[in-house]
């Protein structure tokens, strides 16, 4: 597929199943990846101030995270797990105790409702398809994908796979972009900046993040 030079958008909202929205009512760990980051953080006897220097990430910014006023993107959680020294599904979806994992449609597990830097705008909501194994260096989640204006780009450690199920995706990697639709995938570093969206309405994608 060429580039397309369009400028594409990023909102992701809500990580539902592949037929329909996440009831409103759906919970899982959506409240707890600031209370675990919080913990990891005095579990390594860190301050704030102390994790903004190892992140980059802004004093303010950390706080409100913990207090879960501004719940973390993907690639925010992979560089606290770095900072913190944690596996990066610890922070997501909590410790897991099994050698594998099967996730039935009805059982998947919400973790978390991401938000842009500034806590205004709910970016997205994404859902854990195997949380429950062990030592895993592999975290797949579900994603429903939405427009957004704004175009804020992602940049961390690890490496992405994406596989659209539904609706056309618009992803730009560095300074190429394209159209994905249903059967298309895509595999990057996610080191290179990227920004990931539905190109109208929404889209869903099924997304595999190792951390590195």
């Amino acid at each position: 597929m060429k580039p397309d030079e369009r400028k594409p958008h990023i909102h992701v909202d809500v990580f539902e199943e592949l037929t329909g929205k996440i009831p409103e009512t759906a919970k899982g760990g959506i409240e707890e990846v600031g209370a675990r980051i919080k913990i990891l953080r005095k579990e390594k006897g860190l301050s704030l101030d102390e994790l903004s220097k190892l992140t980059g990430f802004d004093v303010d910014l950390l706080e409100r995270i913990e207090k879960d006023e501004v719940q973390p993107q993907l690639g925010t959680v992979i560089k606290l797990s770095k900072a913190l020294d944690s596996a990066f599904g610890r922070i997501v979806s909590g410790v897991g105790d099994k050698l594998y994992s099967i996730t039935r449609k009805d059982e998947r597990k919400v973790i978390s409702r991401s938000t842009a830097q500034k806590g205004r705008k709910k970016l997205y909501t994404y859902m854990s398809l195997a949380p429950e194994v062990k030592g895993r260096s592999m975290e797949a989640v579900l994603v429903q994908l939405l427009e957004n204006p704004e175009d804020e780009v992602s940049v961390h450690d690890g490496e992405e796979f994406i596989y659209v199920l539904e609706g056309v995706v618009r992803l730009k990697i560095g300074q190429d972009a394209f159209e994905l639709e249903p059967g298309d995938s895509a595999y990057y570093l996610s080191t290179t900046p990227h920004v990931i969206a539905a190109k109208t309405g929404k889209a869903t994608i099924i997304a595999v993040l190792y951390e590195g």
